[in-house]
């Protein structure tokens, strides 16, 4: 067996889902509150789309880059939303957003250098950096989800990537422009490259996420997908916009691995980007009220929780072991992520997604109040409701 992979986890997040559908599987009543997908169906127009492309014959091999319409698209979207000046010859459309994580690893990372992953973070970034042949350090972001001053002691003559994820994922925290020009003054003094996933940008609550490749374009790769804001997470579309010598060698490895991106998929994205974005600004209000209900829910059953700014998670916090409180939750039907599986400093949260409906929130609040002995509070909040 491939020694590259024994220090490589099998995905937390999909894992405690399985066992959540298993359980179901077997008659239990759980409600599952664990992975990272909109509850929301496809907008029609997007369906109807890729419907339109596979009747009209666009079923066979796509170039290894993506459709030149959905580059351009994008690069269009990128120029006047986030302000690149990116072409649509350096845009990598990928089959999903994680693939052009791992893309980005694989093509900047020799063995044993060292890729800075702030914690909270999401689980894949890790394995990506380890089979990659690098080394993860974590480094702890304040409570409120800003970066530590102490950041650029944690540079040495090994590191050559930071991660970033903004809006965050399991915290839901934005990064501020302050933030974010630590980050790139790290990247030009030392000459470090940038991964900035931007998966939620479009899922935020009274904040606009700033990109940072905006500041630092020659050292910034930026990854984005269709996953999260047009509820397209089975369709797995993402992509990336690199300098021109990362682009060079993250196509190489898609020509020689997914070759490229479903055919047909490619049109339904395109008529995301160009098509309305009302579907999305629905998504987000309902978010929104989604996000206010298992906030004051988590606290009045004595799980103190910061606000999420964007993505859609709360990051409660909890005393002792974070598995722990998981499987007492999963014994009370309700199935949550635990803080460990985020950064080795997380061990004190869990990760409960507000993807489900009002009801199914509602439900597992009242359940999980049985776990933390919060039941009366909750009852009471409930009652003046």
């Amino acid at each position: 067996m491939s020694s590259r992979l024994d220090q490589v986890e099998e995905s937390a997040t999909l894992r405690l889902a399985d066992m959540t559908n298993e359980l179901k599987r077997q008659g239990r009543d759980i409600l599952s509150f664990n992975l990272g997908e909109p509850d929301f169906n496809t907008p029609s127009n997007i369906i109807e789309a890729a419907e339109k492309a596979m009747k009209t014959g666009k079923t066979h091999y796509a170039p290894a880059a993506g459709i030149p319409e959905l580059r351009d698209a994008i690069a269009a979207k990128l120029k006047s939303e986030n302000t690149l000046d990116v072409s649509g010859k350096n845009v990598l459309v990928t089959p999903g957003a994680k693939q052009a994580v791992f893309y980005t690893t694989f093509s900047l990372l020799e063995e044993g250098d060292e890729a800075i992953v702030f914690d909270p973070g999401w689980v894949s970034y890790d394995a990506c950096v380890k089979m990659s042949g690098g080394r993860t350090v974590w480094v702890k972001s304040n409570d409120d989800g800003s970066l530590p001053e102490g950041l650029p002691k944690y540079v040495n003559k090994r590191t050559r990537l930071i991660i970033i994820n903004s809006p965050n994922n399991p915290s839901g925290a934005v990064l501020d422009k302050k933030d974010l020009r630590l980050v790139a003054d790290l990247a030009k003094d030392h000459g470090l490259f940038i991964l900035s996933d931007e998966i939620y940008e479009k899922i935020v609550y009274d904040v606009k996420p700033v990109s940072i490749g905006s500041m630092i374009p020659d050292r910034t790769i930026t990854i984005n997908g269709f996953s999260k804001a047009y509820a397209m997470a089975g369709w797995r579309i993402g992509y990336a916009a690199a300098p021109k010598a990362i682009f060079q060698n993250m196509l190489k490895v898609q020509q020689h691995t997914a070759t490229s991106p479903t055919t047909f998929v490619q049109y339904g994205a395109l008529a995301a980007i160009t098509g309305p974005q009302d579907s999305v600004e629905s998504m987000c209000r309902q978010f929104r009220e989604r996000r206010d209900v298992v906030v004051k829910g988590l606290c009045d059953i004595g799980l103190p929780c910061e606000m999420p700014r964007g993505a859609f998670y709360a990051w409660p916090k909890v005393e002792g072991s974070s598995e722990k409180w998981a499987e007492k939750f999963l014994e009370a039907g309700v199935g949550l992520t635990p803080g460990s599986a985020f950064g080795p400093h997380s061990d004190d949260h869990i990760r409960m997604s507000y993807a489900s409906s009002m009801s199914d929130i509602k439900k597992g609040l009242e359940r999980m109040a049985t776990v933390t002995g919060g039941m009366e509070g909750w009852t009471k909040k409930q009652k003046q409701k």
